[in-house]
């Protein structure tokens, strides 16, 4: 399962879920685009579902952090750029975080 779940895909689902979202408030603000309201809000909806059941699986495997998973299964049924900001942050600044890429103790 780990395999099959990773950081990078993760943030790539996230940012495939804020660009629904933004085309959904598009749709929802531009006249004569209200017909696909309910298709951009069913794919947010979905979308954040499954984001949220990834995230709760991928912090049970500690791919992710319980910041991160928050933010996308809590704040990200209101916002997804919450969450997507997040990976964008961890994957810059968290590599230190991880055991692997520690740098040696200088002696």
């Amino acid at each position: 399962m780990s395999r099959l779940l990773t950081f990078g895909r993760l943030k790539l689902a996230s940012f495939t879920h804020s660009a629904i979202y933004t085309v959904l408030l598009v749709v929802w603000l531009v006249p004569g685009l209200h017909g696909l309201e309910a298709i951009f809000g069913m794919a947010h909806g979905v979308g954040w579902i499954a984001m949220s059941l990834a995230c709760i699986v991928a912090l049970r495997l500690r791919i992710i952090d319980l910041r991160l998973a928050v933010a996308v299964a809590v704040l990200g049924g209101i916002g997804p750029f919450i969450g997507s900001y997040e990976f964008v942050r961890q994957g810059r600044d968290g590599a230190g975080d991880r055991p692997e890429a520690a740098s040696p103790a200088v002696s």
